[in-house]
């Protein structure tokens, strides 16, 4: 899943993009205001960790003119203003969580999985779609009860839509999910990815929408022994 972390600490984000890398997030990090009005614009992020003391003014004042223009993106504040006010002030301004600097890595990973969560209208960790189930929190996909070893972007991209069971997904909405706004991405890339899920998931695990883009479909049987792999 991809997050658009807005911090103006260099070491802090460094710390914070390696550890959220570790747990399978897809991570652009900028340190502005302006650099993070351009990068919602450019990418589609799944969730929004955001401070507020910015080199350009207040991270709030962003969110709430963020909020003003109809964006639902889910957002966390991620601050060292640690009063009942500050964090008041936060959650009614549009934020859906607030968390303290300093912080723990492991609680920050739970509280953005719990977002993620709560916007796909999901009230417990594990998604299931017929006999493939996934758990977020483990990283681990099961069909019929059966492990299923996917790679980390194979992974993420079946939790993109697991995440978004009944849209419709563009191939840039995917991407976006898999690679950061920096990275090289080969023109077959999420062509070889979708190609190996449904190796590994099933024919009909996903299905392509013409002129539109990708969808969930219904899981079928798992690939035979011996045919699996990973990219």
């Amino acid at each position: 899943m991809h997050v658009l972390l807005i911090e103006d600490d260099a070491l802090v984000a460094s710390g914070i993009q390696a550890g959220l890398t570790v747990h399978d997030f897809v991570v652009d990090h900028v340190m502005t205001m302006a650099e993070a009005r351009s990068a919602l614009e450019a990418v589609a992020s799944d969730v929004v960790i955001l401070d507020r003391g910015l080199p350009d003014g207040d991270g709030l004042d962003l969110l709430e003119e963020w909020r003003a223009t109809g964006v639902t993106t889910p957002v966390l504040v991620l601050t060292a203003r640690d009063s009942v006010q500050d964090r008041v002030s936060g959650l009614q301004g549009g934020a859906d969580d607030y968390l303290i600097k300093p912080f723990d890595l492991d609680e920050l990973v739970a509280r953005l999985q719990a977002l993620l969560r709560r916007a796909a209208g999901r009230s417990r960790s594990l998604i299931e779609h017929g006999a493939l189930c996934l758990d977020p929190v483990a990283r681990e996909v099961t069909l019929d009860g059966r492990p299923v070893a996917l790679s980390r972007r194979e992974l993420v991209l079946l939790e993109t839509f697991l995440q978004s069971p009944r849209s419709v997904l563009s191939a840039d909405q995917l991407k976006d999910s898999l690679y950061g706004m920096n990275d090289e991405v080969e023109s077959n890339a999420l062509n070889v990815h979708i190609h190996h899920l449904r190796r590994k998931l099933g024919s009909q695990v996903i299905e392509t929408v013409r002129g539109l883009g990708y969808r969930l479909g219904k899981p079928s049987a798992p690939a035979p022994p011996g045919e699996g792999g990973s990219s």
